[in-house]
C-alpha cells in the first residue's frame, strides 16, 4: 500500500503537499560535504608541516653551542610555544575556511542550521588534519628511532655488554658519576657492575626512595671500584640519587608545561577552524550564479 504524501494545512489556506514545495527537500541534502572537509584537512596538515619546518629552522639558527652566543633556553622555549600556537591558528583557519568555501550549497535549510553545519565542517577539518599530522609525525619519529638504534646495536665492542649504552640507558651519565674516581682503581670495562647499578637506580626512581640495603650495596660497589671509604661512598650514592631525582622532577615539570601549552594550541586551532568555516560558508552562499 503506497503512503500518501504529507499535507501541510495552514490556517485559513488550502492544503499544500510537501512534495510540491519548490526546491530540493532538506531530507535529501547531505549534512556534510566530505570532499570539502578532506581537502581542507590536507591543506591544514600541509600548512602545519610547512610552518613547523620554518619554526624548526628559525629555532636552530638562533641557538649556538658556544657560551654567550645565541638565545637562552628559556627564550627558545617561549618562542617555540608561541610558534606552535601560531601554527595551529593559521593552518586550522586556512583549512576551515577552504572547507566552508568549497562545501555544497544547501537549499531550503534554515540559517541557524547552515551556521551549525559550517561550524561542524571547520571542526571536522581540524580533527582530520590533526590525525593526519600526528600519523605522519609518529611514522617519521618511528623511522628515525629505528635508524638510530640499529647502528648502536652493531657497534657494541666485545668488552661491553650488549644494550649497555646511552641509547638504552638514559641514566648512564648518572652511573658514570657514581663510579667516577681519580683513575687509580676505576675499571672502565666493568659493564656488568654498571648495568646492575643502573637497574638499582632505575628501580629506586620508580619507587621514589632508595632502600637502605640497596644504598649499602651500591656504596660497597663504589668503594671497591673508586677507592673511597664506605662513608664517603654512601654519601656519593645519596648525592647521585638526589641528582637523579632532581633531573626526573625537572623533566616532569617540562613535560607537564609542554602538555598544557599543547592543549592551548590545539584548542585555539579547533576554535579558529570552526569560526573560519562559518566565514567561508557565508562567502560561498553569497556567490550569485
Amino acid at each position: 500500500m503506497q503512503a500518501s504524501p504529507a499535507v501541510v494545512t495552514p490556517i485559513g489556506e488550502r492544503p499544500t503537499i510537501v512534495s510540491q514545495i519548490p526546491g530540493k527537500n532538506e531530507a535529501y541534502s547531505a549534512g556534510v560535504s566530505w570532499p570539502a572537509v578532506i581537502g581542507g584537512a590536507f591543506v591544514a596538515a600541509a600548512l602545519a608541516l610547512i610552518l613547523l619546518s620554518l619554526g624548526t629552522g628559525l629555532g636552530f639558527s638562533s641557538i649556538s653551542p658556544w657560551s654567550n652566543m645565541g638565545a637562552v633556553a628559556s627564550t627558545i622555549g617561549k618562542a617555540a610555544i608561541a610558534w606552535l600556537i601560531v601554527t595551529q591558528i593559521v593552518a586550522s583557519a586556512m583549512g576551515g575556511y577552504l572547507a566552508g568555501r568549497l562545501r555544497t550549497k544547501w537549499v531550503n535549510v534554515h540559517t541557524d542550521e547552515v551556521y551549525f553545519r559550517d561550524t561542524a565542517h571547520g571542526f571536522l577539518v581540524w580533527a582530520l588534519g590533526l590525525v593526519v599530522t600526528a600519523a605522519f609525525l609518529a611514522s617519521a619519529a618511528t623511522s628515525l628511532a629505528g635508524r638510530a638504534i640499529q647502528p648502536a646495536a652493531t657497534t657494541v665492542t666485545d668488552a661491553e655488554t650488549p644494550g649497555l649504552n646511552s641509547n638504552t640507558y638514559p641514566n648512564s651519565y648518572i652511573v658514570d658519576t657514581l663510579f667516577r674516581s681519580n683513575g687509580a682503581v676505576s675499571d672502565r670495562n666493568d659493564a656488568v657492575a654498571r648495568g646492575e647499578a643502573e637497574r638499582i637506580l632505575t628501580h629506586a626512581m620508580r619507587q621514589g626512595v632508595l632502600p637502605a640495603a640497596d644504598q649499602t650495596y651500591l656504596a660497597q660497589m663504589v668503594s671497591a671500584r673508586t677507592g673511597l671509604n664506605q662513608s664517603d661512598a654512601e654519601n656519593r650514592v645519596s648525592d647521585v640519587f638526589a641528582q637523579a631525582q632532581q633531573s626526573a622532577e625537572n623533566a616532569r615539570k617540562a613535560l607537564a608545561h609542554l602538555s598544557l601549552w599543547l592543549f592551548v594550541a590545539l584548542l585555539s586551532g579547533a576554535f579558529c577552524a570552526s569560526y573560519a568555516g562559518t566565514i567561508g560558508g557565508r562567502q560561498r552562499d553569497r556567490v550569485i550564479v
